[in-house]
């Protein structure tokens, strides 16, 4: 698999603050690869270092072997860029945003078929400030798009986003995708990376915590699996305590969590209620994710 993006040592201060702390990845041709991890980790920082828009204090950058500083006309011609913040005029229609951005580029797509295809036709004629959210992100996808480009970066695409708008998001992300291009997001929600993302790299403070793809980072990190139920009347939680796989158990009231691991977690916990004549109800398991996986390497829980 080739190599499209290659980050060396990577750091990026703001006064005494260093926002990049000598980080190292490769991203290559074809994934959608995600940089997660809270607000203030430094993933726009290190977008924008990639996309040429910032000046590095240390470490080496190369977009197809492009400096993107020194190689920047050259390296604009062949991706695409929505930012985290954008805006255009209020009264700038859609249509006319994306005949301006197109005149931009030496070459350049016909964005009618693009606008189609991102549900946008009917809002062709419409001005900037009546575009719903979800709408402005559409149409910033479309202009990141227009030029045709091999590498797309999308930096906090959904954020402020309502949960149908967002997973729209998500499906519009894997068919640029499958159309052969290459993306870069960039996300503080863990459930976006998990879902899109083919590798993810964690960063908190500047530093990369872990990169790998989603699954084997779950995998690798052993995080527990959890069941949830309500237990009604006297219940006693040292026999579930004393089951193989059981790592802890808590209880709040009548709700009682189990933490394990193992394939026969649920039955064993299951026979065990059974065989003491445990009442229970609303029992589900919750599968481990990455932002477990961030609590775990971390030591806390993600924050805004």
């Amino acid at each position: 698999m080739d190599t499209i993006v290659e980050v060396e040592n990577l750091v990026k201060r703001y006064g005494e603050i260093t926002a990049v702390d000598g980080i190292s990845f490769e991203v290559h041709e074809g994934e959608i690869f995600g940089m997660v991890g809270p607000n203030g980790a430094g993933k726009t920082t290190t977008i924008e270092c990639i996309e040429g828009l910032r000046v590095p204090d240390g470490g080496a950058i190369r977009v197809w072997g492009l400096d993107p500083q020194r190689d920047g006309y050259k390296l604009k011609e062949r991706i695409g860029v929505q930012l985290q913040e954008s805006a255009l005029p209020d009264r700038i229609k859609v249509w006319e945003a994306l005949d301006l951005f197109a005149s931009f580029y030496r070459k350049s797509m016909d964005w009618a078929p693009l606008l189609e295809r991102l549900g946008m036709a009917d809002k062709r004629n419409t001005p900037f400030a009546k575009l719903s959210g979800g709408q402005k992100q559409r149409l910033f996808i479309a202009l990141a798009l227009v030029n045709d480009p091999e590498l797309v970066f999308l930096d906090e695409l959904t954020t402020g986003l309502d949960p149908q708008a967002r997973r729209a998001m998500w499906d519009l992300v894997r068919d640029i995708r499958d159309q052969g291009k290459t993306i870069f997001l960039t996300t503080h929600y863990m459930e976006e990376a998990e879902r899109l993302c083919d590798r993810v790299l964690i960063i908190d403070r500047g530093k990369i915590v872990a990169l790998d793809t989603p699954e084997k980072l779950i995998q690798s990190l052993g995080v527990e699996n959890r069941i949830l139920f309500t237990a009604e009347g006297d219940f006693d939680p040292e026999p579930l305590r004393a089951l193989p796989g059981v790592a802890r158990v808590e209880q709040i009231g009548e709700r009682v969590i189990v933490y394990g691991k193992g394939n026969r977690l649920v039955g064993n916990v299951v026979n065990s209620l059974e065989a003491q004549g445990v009442r229970f109800s609303d029992l589900r398991t919750e599968q481990p994710t990455l932002e477990d996986v961030f609590l775990a390497l971390t030591g806390r829980e993600m924050r805004d």
